[in-house]
């Protein structure tokens, strides 16, 4: 379990409020192998801090589904986290209404809807408009711009019809995909560190294994496109022969 969220790293800047609740739902998930529903309690109390974030960044007191809206709108969060987003917030949602149960998630779905609240955060207390500058002062010129465009296309794209929760060859076709994705997201937001490129070998294993048994033309065209924004990622951190 320490192994598991050795990637969310608390991040800078960021108040004592925000700090305690990100850091509590990462305990929460971790001490999940005691207590299975603290996973789902993680989900749910890390919206804590995004909603504290997304207040301040946004000078809104609106509801949190609005305001999740709203950063998409104005890109301070991309489409596809801010529907992850809207998975967490929607869990709040039924578990206050009585529809769904602190036992909903197991610990590894939770984990990649925290890491999304992680990287929401993050994103919002850092926006990357100071890189963007940067390549505008460059000319222009984007080394990440094949990614970029792959990543852009994936963001346009429906999840597939039908494939949600679906398990092909032990591998969860929904966490792979956020968790592919996640990875994209980071890579072309300051780059992967050690544990994030470890988690990308093993995100391209599970792709080279699902993507054959795909037998649906548009699902299998959806994770080959994840695939080889992957493999993208993956050239750049392969050290150079010497």
């Amino acid at each position: 379990m320490h192994a598991l969220v050795a990637d969310l790293v608390l991040p800078e800047g960021a108040s004592m409020y925000v700090m305690s609740a990100l850091e509590t739902s990462r305990e929460l998930i971790r001490h999940s192998y005691f207590r299975y529903e603290f996973a789902t309690v993680a989900v749910t109390h890390s919206l804590f801090a995004l909603e504290h974030v997304l207040a301040e960044r946004l000078a809104t007191n609106d509801p949190l589904h609005d305001m999740i809206a709203r950063a998409a709108d104005v890109g301070l969060i991309t489409a596809a986290l801010a529907a992850e987003l809207d998975r967490s917030q929607l869990l709040r949602d039924k578990l206050a209404q009585g529809s769904q149960s602190s036992a909903a998630l197991p610990p590894l779905q939770a984990l990649a809807m925290v890491r999304a609240v992680f990287d929401a955060v993050s994103l919002l207390l850092h926006p990357p408009a100071a890189a963007q500058a940067t390549a505008a002062d460059m000319g222009g010129a984007r080394p990440d711009s094949g990614l970029a465009q792959l990543w852009e296309d994936h963001l346009r794209a429906p999840f597939p019809a039908g494939f949600r929760g679906v398990d092909l060859d032990g591998v969860d076709l929904t966490l792979l995909d956020s968790g592919a994705a996640g990875l994209v997201h980071r890579e072309l937001n300051g780059g992967l560190d050690d544990s994030g490129i470890a988690s990308l070998w093993g995100c391209i294993t599970d792709l080279d294994k699902i993507v054959p048994l795909v037998n649906e033309e548009y699902c299998a065209s959806y994770f080959t496109r994840l695939r080889t924004m992957a493999q993208v990622i993956a050239a750049r951190h392969i050290p150079a022969a010497t």
